[in-house]
């Protein structure tokens, strides 16, 4: 990796970790400015503009997540392994989050609304990825006979995802994990009772 590639490495996982902290209305260029230990023309030596520093920010973070959870479910072969693993990953994510600040889907998510139209597209393609890999894996556990036939997989990818979504949430405000316990514990027996075939 050359210096110049070094250096726009560094500059996106401070800004990826600052902009998930902070948002991007809340992150100012100083903050960045800080965090890399370059000036203002060194940063956009290597970024047309804030705006597109924040979108490969948020994509960097993203990519992290994905990794990390790509890890966590790697060796699992039902499907029903790969949804418990899911549960359990997102417990560990309430306390130990792959990316400081949380999730980048919901901070940026909560912040993109109509102010910044291309990071809230971005938001919506990186939740529609996590939500078509669930909708795939429970896809998958109805053909090989481990979920029910008849679980609707939009609507279960979508439960899971509003319940751990809202439990990291709830989590982040009360500086407790007991939400996301609290929710994964639930989840846990809803996938065993109305989702995994008996």
């Amino acid at each position: 990796m050359s210096a110049s590639q070094s250096t726009r490495q560094r500059i996106l996982e401070k800004a990826a970790s600052l902009f998930n902290r902070k948002g991007f209305s809340g992150a100012a260029l100083s903050d960045i400015m800080r965090e890399t230990g370059l000036q203002k023309g060194g940063i956009y030596n290597h970024f047309a503009s804030k705006e597109a520093l924040a979108l490969e920010s948020f994509d960097y973070a993203v990519g992290r997540v994905e990794r990390w959870f790509a890890g966590r479910l790697a060796g699992k072969k039902g499907a029903d392994e790969k949804l418990l693993a899911l549960v359990e990953s997102f417990r560990d994510y309430a306390k130990n989050p792959p990316v400081p600040g949380g999730c980048p889907i919901l901070n940026t998510s909560v912040e993109s609304d109509d102010a910044h139209p291309a990071l809230r597209k971005r938001t919506q393609e990186a939740l529609d990825r996590f939500l078509g890999r669930l909708i795939r894996i429970i896809d998958q556990g109805k053909e090989e006979g481990t979920l029910r036939p008849d679980a609707d997989s939009r609507t279960v990818a979508l439960v899971l995802t509003a319940s751990f979504e809202g439990a990291l949430m709830m989590s982040r405000l009360y500086g407790d994990t007991d939400p996301m316990e609290r929710v994964a514990d639930h989840l846990r027996q809803y996938l065993k009772r109305d989702v995994f075939a008996v």
